[in-house]
């Protein structure tokens, strides 16, 4: 049998490396659980799966618990988080705005894609626009996968309009901002902007100072020429075509993630009902992202 350190001479990295069970992890979770229920009395139920992630989410420094905090006190922004439902937001989905790339990059990071162009600000407020990311949050935030290497994010601004930028005032980008940077547990490891026109930056402007610094040095803009400068962080494997790589077609991509999405409605509506609470997974909830069934939130 191999031999396994204690935990004392683990650094949070190599924790985090654990699967959820093992022994070594039972102390961390058991402190933070006990400083929740200390400094949060109303909170009943904190499931060891719902702590965990946490605790990734900062490499198992306790000290650090500020994001887990803010998650329990309950949610910020109640017109986005109390509906967790795809089908309210169908139509958004169905114009291929959003989705999660079916290959992980080189480092392991789930790769996600927003295209502004497909979203008409007559038809969704940005709290509906905002719900979708947070939906995909909730279920890619289950990986252990993605709890370990984190996200990457493409925003393609082409189509940016007047009617988008009158949509983000300075409270909305400052609570979004709180929601992104303060109480969700995914690591942000980069933010890339394609396509993205000069009045595009007055709105980037407002919301930039609410980001912590490590977001900020992560955010690459890469303008209308960005088919050359992508391919210096992710592989032409990762990449759909539209944006230089040779991976599934952006359509195609972003119509299996919306069927995972309104496959995973069930578990969404635990998950709002029941954010800190370990939540069922059905076999029909868990599809792999070209419709093949998988175990419940695999990481292949």
């Amino acid at each position: 049998m191999a031999f396994v350190r204690p935990r004392s001479d683990m650094n949070g990295p190599e924790l985090s490396e654990l699967p959820d069970e093992a022994p070594q992890l039972r102390p961390p979770v058991s402190e933070l659980r006990r400083r929740a229920l200390q400094e949060l009395p109303a909170v009943r139920t904190l499931s060891d799966g719902f702590l965990i992630r946490f605790l990734r989410a900062r490499d198992f420094d306790n000290t650090r618990w500020r994001m887990c905090k803010e998650n329990i006190r309950g949610p910020k922004l109640p017109e986005i988080s109390g509906c967790l439902s795809p089908s309210s937001v169908l139509g958004l989905l169905a114009s291929s705005y959003h989705t999660v790339l079916p290959r992980r990059d080189h480092a392991g990071s789930r790769v996600l894609v927003y295209r502004i162009g497909q979203w008409n600000p007559k038809d969704w407020s940005a709290f509906q626009v905002f719900r979708v990311s947070l939906m995909t949050s909730e279920l890619i935030s289950m990986e252990t996968q993605t709890q370990r290497r984190g996200l990457k994010v493409i925003f393609d601004l082409s189509g940016w309009s007047l009617g988008h930028a009158l949509q983000i005032n300075p409270s909305l980008g400052r609570m979004i901002s709180s929601v992104l940077s303060d109480s969700f547990p995914l690591k942000v490891r980069g933010i890339h902007l394609v396509n993205e026109p000069i009045f595009f930056r007055p709105v980037f402007a407002m919301i930039r100072p609410f980001l912590p610094e490590k977001i900020k040095q992560r955010i690459h803009m890469h303008g209308a020429d960005f088919h050359d400068t992508l391919s210096d962080f992710f592989s032409p494997d990762v990449l759909p075509p539209e944006y230089g790589g040779e991976g599934l077609g952006i359509e195609e991509a972003c119509g299996h993630w919306t069927n995972h999405l309104l496959q995973s409605e069930r578990l969404l509506q635990q998950i709002s009902v029941h954010p800190t609470a370990d939540v069922a997974v059905a076999p029909e909830d868990c599809l792999r992202l070209d419709g093949t069934q998988e175990e419940p939130f695999s990481d292949g």
